[in-house]
């Protein structure tokens, strides 16, 4: 009776099931090239909706292991969870377990919100018979797979693949999918870049379910289990580097949409040429890096120390501790990790990539990057007079000492002749390409690199025109009766005015007037 009274107070306000067909996700804003190739994502949910056909079997096989094993047995609801979480309340006097099934979670995630009352849970039993009743199987597991969040901004096991590995769900191995697909308990608090060892744990006890129930061998089992979390942050997936274009369209899209740009999965296809964008972003970057260079090297700004090797207390080695040298005596793990840890958080900088000096010597150095250890020539630092004035540098290096220090943050460029020192240009420059026959932008770069400084110099920066205005002017000229042949005067003027400062006589580069000149040649004598 009590059950029956229930489920007809309830059961007027439930949402009807079907709309769950044409659910509209929240998707994040996505900028493109226009030959498809996707330059950057924004949005506060990263997820990339999949179908259930794209979802690996052995990941379904994971996921249902840790979450739900009789997902396609019951009707929506597990007696048997259920019954175990209403004993655990009675035993205890606390909730802790809620026997939900993935169809209840489903009800949960698209209808109802996370709070923890009975009638709440009494709501979400009904809706899941009625999603059960509306929807395959197939089709609740496609929408669970798609809502859930997994961690780090990641909605969905496509974006979670995304965000832990920087591929695709159906390019993980085992080990892999059984991280993701332990992930729904606790996301936030247990994701392997936050807590490794806790979703290492959890990875291995779904491994553990899947082998119990027949879904793996013992030996895809115990290579699983010891298989290393290797699970680290990927920012949104680009395949083509231009941060200032994906600015400049994040600002137009929020100026026409506002802040549903965020969220309602947008694609802006730009006029930008990937091939062209690629080469700007390259000539723009050498073209610096050669002028920073011809002025000299401004040595490292930074220095990284080393973890000294920690030494249990005993005895016997009292003498060796005193005598050891913290220079030389080095945690090289735990170094490592700290410097690539730093060399992550400097973002990405083109051409060139930082390292930090392990071990310099007059012939060269180790230098250590992100995941590796390459010898640097002092071939590639001979450039590298110190920088004394914008006009001046000093005498040139002898060997590489003279250059860098161990613990040194350096620079990087990896060219034909070999890997070369380099450094941040204090100099800046920007690049604009366009399509003469119809004024498309197919390349635009706004600086160096966008990680050291967001300020976009094609669009933002307020120059004075120089001799760039003069073909405007002659221009004009011959759009009003002159020709290339027509004959002015380059003679000294004066200008008066009140609205100036002081007298303005403009003249020549040269500082030269040159009377009677034919047009043609006042131009491209820029006169």
């Amino acid at each position: 009776m009590a059950i029956t009274g229930v489920y007809l107070y309830l059961a007027p306000t439930l949402p009807d099931a079907e709309t769950l067909k044409d659910v509209d996700l929240q998707t994040p804003l996505r900028v493109y090239t226009a030959d498809g190739l996707l330059i950057t994502e924004y949005g506060e949910k990263r997820r990339t909706p999949i179908t259930y056909q794209e979802i690996p079997p052995q990941f379904i096989d994971a996921l249902l292991a840790s979450e739900d094993d009789g997902f396609f047995e019951h009707s929506g609801i597990d007696l048997k969870g259920l019954a175990r979480a209403v004993f655990d309340l009675v035993t205890t006097g606390r909730k802790k377990s809620g026997g939900s099934t993935i169809t209840m979670q489903v009800a949960k995630n698209y209808y109802l919100s996370s709070e923890k009352t009975f009638t709440r849970k009494f709501t979400e039993i009904l809706l899941a018979l009625k999603i059960e009743k509306a929807l395959t199987k197939e089709e609740i597991l496609e929408l669970y797979v798609n809502k859930i969040y997994l961690g780090k901004r990641a909605y969905g096991i496509e974006a979670a693949s995304q965000v832990y590995y920087g591929k695709s769900i159906t390019e993980l191995n085992l080990a892999e999918l059984a991280m993701i697909a332990g992930l729904p308990q606790a996301p936030s608090a247990a994701n392997p870049i936050r807590s490794p060892e806790r979703a290492v744990s959890r990875r291995n006890y779904v491994l553990a379910r899947m082998h119990n129930l027949g879904k793996i061998s013992e030996a895809e089992f115990q290579q699983s289990i010891r298989q290393p979390a290797t699970a680290r942050y990927h920012g949104a997936t680009s395949e083509i580097s231009a941060p200032y274009v994906a600015e400049m369209i994040r600002q137009e899209m929020i100026r026409r949409y506002g802040n549903k740009a965020y969220t309602s999965g947008y694609s802006v296809y730009t006029t930008i040429n990937s091939a062209r964008q690629r080469a700007a972003n390259a000539a723009l970057q050498k073209g610096l890096l050669k002028y920073d260079r011809d002025h000299g090297y401004r040595g490292a700004q930074t220095s990284y120390a080393v973890i000294p090797l920690s030494v249990p207390e005993a005895p016997e080695l009292e003498e060796w501790i005193a005598q050891a040298d913290p220079a030389k005596d080095v945690d090289w793990p735990q170094t490592l990790e700290a410097w690539e840890e730093k060399l992550r958080d400097l973002g990405d900088f083109g051409i060139i990539e930082p390292g930090v000096v392990m071990n310099a010597t007059e012939e060269g150095a180790w230098v250590y990057g992100i995941g590796k250890i390459r010898w640097l020539p002092f071939a590639g630092m001979t450039w590298a007079a110190p920088y004394l004035s914008v006009n001046s540098v000093g005498n040139a290096p002898e060997n590489a000492l003279d250059v860098i220090s161990n613990g040194d943050l350096i620079w990087l460029e990896s060219t034909s002749s070999g890997l070369k020192l380099a450094q941040v240009p204090q100099a800046e420059g920007a690049l604009v390409s366009m399509n003469p026959h119809n004024g498309a932008i197919e390349a635009l770069v706004g600086g160096f690199s966008n990680s050291d400084n967001q300020f976009n110099r094609a669009t933002q920066a307020e120059r004075q025109p120089g001799s760039a205005f003069k073909p405007f002017i002659y221009s004009a000229a011959l759009d009003n009766g002159f020709t290339t042949a027509s004959l002015i005067n380059d003679a000294p003027v004066v200008f008066k005015d009140a609205s100036l400062e002081s007298t303005w006589r403009p003249e020549n580069y040269s500082g030269k007037f040159y009377g009677p000149t034919r047009l043609r040649q006042a131009l491209y004598r820029s006169q």
